[in-house]
């Protein structure tokens, strides 16, 4: 059985924020730490632009928040093949009166600039694994998506969407794991490549740095 649940949550088209933050000082160096050059987790500046924006970031790994919607949601299992997580991330660019009031604050602390130069960009993110009770546990597939044409982005969406909800997870990982010979000895992304042919799915592309 399939076991998924296709959410309705859908990517924002629009990459920008145009809102201005109100009665705040030019941001500290500690506003822009932990700066995520290659994915989604939001520095506490961007953090405070999601708020005024009207689009609340979502706690993500301890620390780390991001812009993220459940994409496939599973009932819990804790055996065969079990979702270990599905989403739909984002990260704005700016525009407007935001954009103008980060570049004056530029001019006082120039690491805004990271914040400044990040071009719009929407991510998919797929991971089934499988565990059962004779101690087998491997990845099924995990398959990400980056992108920074929201079109481009929203047809693989679409497509993936068809092909995940048709596949049979528990037949899927029995498939592979008879064929854990070809697979097992290979590296992270040979391993990715090689399960992305199996789905006939389009290559994986993540960690794409964000700026300009």
């Amino acid at each position: 059985m399939n076991y998924l649940d296709l959410t309705n949550n859908q990517f924002t088209p629009n990459g920008y924020w145009n809102q201005p933050l109100g009665g705040m000082n030019p941001p500290t160096a500690r506003e822009l730490a932990l700066f995520d050059q290659n994915g989604y987790d939001l520095t506490d500046l961007e953090q405070c632009y999601a708020e005024v924006n009207l689009t609340p970031a979502k706690a993500h790994r301890e620390h780390r928040r991001a812009l993220k919607l459940p994409w496939f949601t599973q009932p819990e299992r804790v055996e065969g093949a079990v979702l270990n997580h599905s989403l739909l991330f984002e990260r704005k660019g700016y525009t407007g009166e935001a954009l103008e009031q980060l570049e004056r604050w530029a001019q006082t602390n120039p690491l805004v600039y990271k914040i400044i130069r990040m071009r719009p960009k929407w991510g998919l993110d797929f991971s089934m694994d499988y565990a059962d009770r004779v101690g087998n546990v491997f990845e099924v597939l995990h398959w990400e998506y980056d992108g920074f044409d929201f079109d481009e982005v929203e047809v693989h969406k679409r497509q993936l969407e068809l092909k995940l909800a048709a596949i049979d997870w528990d037949d899927a990982a029995a498939s592979i794991l008879k064929l854990k010979d070809q697979w097992h000895h290979l590296d992270f992304f040979a391993q990715s490549d090689w399960k992305c042919n199996y789905f006939g799915i389009v290559k994986e592309r993540f960690k794409m740095v964000i700026w300009e």
